[in-house]
């Protein structure tokens, strides 16, 4: 029998509409209203090559596609026939513009220098700079015998000289494949190994929280088990002691310095491979992403454009808060920044070290404009307090987004009214790894905002609510989030393994790519995203999202974080156990009265099929080091069970001990 539609949902009537500050803070938006955007929205669905055709002719192509898309589900080719080079449309058309001498990144570093009188190591690197520095790295990289279509793979912190290598790799037509900085050594042999990399860069080490992570000790662990790699570039960070390895082992600033400061970019078909990028699935090993030039090149600059409103020459500064190890650092703080002339911001550490206020001081101190951080960071910022924000002088910044799960209303809310001084509209931006770039999302001047939706498709995106049979779901009645025709950022395989890229994308709703989310549409035509289609719970036949319970959870005034799971019923089937984080003078009310309390507001809020039948009071939850909650292990925890899944991706493995501790 088919299960039911959700029954009850979340509610939220509180809608902000784009406003005329914003439109006087950036001049003319790129997208003005909604029926620009409607009209635009159409043009890509009936016309995807006329629409991305011209689009993609703002940018420098070496040769002239034949013909704009090719597409034989489950395989897209985008620009075919055309050949480019992303770092030449990142740098060197900047400069032959005239401007080489305007700031391209702005990096802040975390320890304390006394000759900066805010205490941060601060490097701003024009595009003429870059430029010389991404081209001795490219010479460095061939010397140690990178050619094209080889994959390098990157193991760094966050300093600038890791956008560096990512732009000399695809400068010489060689891929690259970042690792994020906290990955121990197994998780390092497994990536290496899938993408065959004969060469690595590395660091001796990353700060963070003043001390320092020992990326190249984790590498040189990893060797042991990979033969195959020949060298390991390491950049000095911190100046800590390291084993070497003679022959195998170079420093950056020996063997990087010592180069020419030109040379030339590669010409590199549309659909070249331009890096892989693993991400976790929920059992089985890392899936390595592929992403391909031309269509994601064109596809992120033209969604950072359209998404934060991107206007060169009106002093605006980027900041997006992810680490360059995730295709957020990837798609908005290099590929899709930097084309757009507009400075982007990257820093090395915490937000919360030396200070709660680090990131606040930063917005003060480089005039950031638009900020783009994750909801699980706003919700510790909530934590941590307003009189952090509250110390700064926020005034610069125009617009503000959020970025990599759904954010519940009252952290919106809160992000609004604390950051934005409820001036700065909220783009609420879905998307994946796999998608190169935003796939929903408001537009700042042109869509009117819902707290905890991400509203609209992006041009060009057929995004739809299905059932199994690819039926299209009526409104409020969950599904399947699938889009039904090729856009240009999409992946183009898993590396190395196509059963599983048509598998895991393409076999649920034959002929549609299927998110792996389960959503929801309102009458408004608005996307609500309710959580992983795992995460969501069949509560005696009801499908109900985490994300609803989760939000109506955080709507409580006791309430910072939550996380909702399904357990094992023995009369519902699954019932809802839900792990709820405290705030400041909360946590000694723990116990039976307020988890009944929050219980009952969760049936106010939703419905009585939605109270929780468990709550598990606890200091934190378990997270990945991009911020993600690991509900699949709380999916263990919950039913009492260890199952042994991979936990490289966990940040605080002491987190999911202590859970683990208190069922005993």
């Amino acid at each position: 029998m088919a299960e039911r539609g959700i029954q009850s949902v979340l509610v939220e009537n509180r809608v902000f509409e784009p406003n005329a500050r914003f439109r006087d803070a950036v001049g003319a938006a790129h997208i003005p209203d909604l029926a620009t955007y409607k009209a635009m929205y159409q043009r890509s669905l009936s016309d995807p090559e006329g629409f991305w055709g011209d689009v993609a002719s703002d940018f420098t192509w070496f040769s002239p596609w034949k013909r704009v898309l090719e597409w034989s589900c489950p395989d897209a080719q985008w620009f075919v026939g055309a050949t480019t080079n992303i770092c030449f449309n990142c740098i060197d058309r900047q400069i032959d513009g005239g401007h080489g001498d305007d700031i391209a990144i702005i990096w802040e570093g975390e320890p304390a220098n006394s000759s900066q009188p805010h205490g941060f190591e601060v490097r701003r690197i024009t595009y003429r700079e870059l430029h010389g520095e991404v081209c001795r790295c490219a010479h460095a990289l061939r010397a140690l015998g990178v050619s094209r279509g080889d994959i390098v793979t990157l193991y760094m912190g966050m300093v600038p000289e890791l956008a560096i290598a990512m732009l000399a790799c695809a400068r010489i037509g060689a891929a690259h494949s970042v690792i994020f900085g906290g990955f121990a050594a197994p998780a390092i042999v497994d990536r290496v190994h899938d993408a065959a990399s004969r060469v690595i860069v590395t660091c001796d080490g990353a700060f963070r929280r003043g001390a320092v992570v020992g990326l190249k000790g984790n590498v040189d662990e990893a060797c042991k088990s990979l033969p195959e790699v020949q060298h390991v570039l390491v950049v000095r960070r911190t100046n800590t002691p390291v084993s070497w390895s003679e022959g195998r082992d170079v420093w950056w600033h020996d063997l990087v310095a010592a180069q020419q400061s030109s040379c030339p970019c590669e010409a590199m078909d549309s659909e070249d491979l331009l890096f892989l990028l693993y991400t976790s699935g929920s059992t089985g090993k890392p899936k390595g992403i592929r992403h391909t030039i031309g269509g994601y090149m064109v596809f992120t600059a033209a969604t950072a454009r359209w998404t934060f409103n991107l206007q060169p020459d009106r002093g605006q500064v980027f900041f997006c808060t992810a680490d360059i190890g995730w295709v957020t650092g990837h798609s908005y703080v290099i590929y899709g920044i930097l084309p757009n002339r507009v400075p982007t911001l990257m820093y090395e550490g915490a937000p919360n070290f030396p200070s709660e206020s680090r990131l606040w001081s930063m917005v003060e101190r480089h005039k950031v404009t638009q900020f783009y951080t994750a909801p699980t960071a706003i919700r510790a910022f909530m934590k941590w307090g307003d009189e952090h924000p509250k110390g700064h002088d926020l005034s610069s910044l125009i617009l503000l987004g959020t970025v990599g799960e759904p954010i519940n209303p009252e952290a919106w809310i809160w992000y609004h009214e604390t950051i934005g001084a409820s001036r700065c509209p909220i783009v609420d931006t879905m998307w994946q790894t796999e998608t190169g770039g935003h796939i929903i999302t408001p537009l700042p001047a042109a869509i009117a905002t819902v707290p905890g939706s991400c509203t609209v498709p992006m041009f060009g995106v057929d995004a739809a609510i299905v059932d199994e049979q690819g039926e299209e779901q009526p409104p409020n009645v969950g599904g399947l989030l699938v889009i039904r025709q090729p856009w240009p950022g999409m992946l183009r395989g898993i590396h190395g393994d196509r059963e599983r890229y048509v598998e895991t994308y393409w076999s649920k709703v034959p002929g549609m790519y299927v998110a792996g989310d389960g959503a929801r549409r309102d009458e408004r035509g608005y996307f609500w995203i309710m959580g992983r289609i795992d995460d969501v719970i069949n509560v005696s036949g009801h499908r109900l999202g985490t994300m609803e319970v989760e939000s109506a959870l955080v709507s409580h005034e006791s309430v910072v974080e939550a996380a909702v799971v399904g357990m094992p019923h023995e009369i519902k089937g699954t019932g809802i156990t839900a792990f709820v984080t405290l705030g400041p003078g909360w946590q000694d009310k723990a116990g039976k009265a307020l988890a009944r309390q929050l219980q009952e507001h969760v049936g106010r809020e939703i419905g009585a099929i939605a109270k929780p039948d468990v709550i598990r009071f606890t200091q934190a939850l378990p997270k990945t080091r991009s911020g993600k909650i690991m509900r699949r292990l709380l999916r263990d925890i919950a039913a009492g069970k260890d199952s042994g899944q991979d936990t490289t991706t966990l940040e605080d493995l002491s987190v999911v001990a202590k859970l683990r501790e208190s069922d005993e």
